[in-house]
């Protein structure tokens, strides 16, 4: 029961994501939506992080940082690809999320040397079958 918490605000925040990511309108250019849609977020994470971290520093955690939030960022650029490129809402997350499971166990084995299991084979066949029957 305590795994519920922790990802039922990602599952709702998915579903907002999803759906807002769909509704941008087609004339809209996505770069200027994103650029619109991370200036909101990075004011949002301002008043979030002042609110949670009185007397915070910005600039000291700042210091801490590495080449990953910058990353992260860029790569997320690339999630809104999909949708311009028409695929429905019902299906462009779940065979995103299908690919990218596959690709994670690959991931995992090249980069943190991860086993890879017989369970990891049955769900990976599992994952391909399961992405052969929502794209039918």
């Amino acid at each position: 029961m305590s795994y519920i918490w922790p990802v039922a605000p990602v599952v709702v925040s998915n579903i907002f994501y999803q759906r807002y990511t769909k509704s941008v309108p087609k004339e809209m250019d996505a770069i200027a939506s994103m650029i619109v849609t991370y200036l909101v977020g990075a004011v949002t994470s301002a008043v979030v992080f002042f609110a949670m971290n009185r007397g915070g520093n910005l600039f000291q955690e700042y210091s801490r940082m590495n080449a990953a939030p910058v990353l992260l960022r860029i790569s997320v650029v690339g999630l809104i690809c999909a949708y311009r490129a028409g695929w429905p809402l019902s299906t462009a997350s779940t065979v995103q999320s299908g690919f990218l499971a596959l690709a994670l166990v690959v991931v995992g084995a090249v980069l943190y040397h991860r086993e890879i299991t017989f369970s990891k084979v049955i769900g990976t066949a599992i994952c391909l079958i399961w992405l052969y029957f929502i794209n039918r």
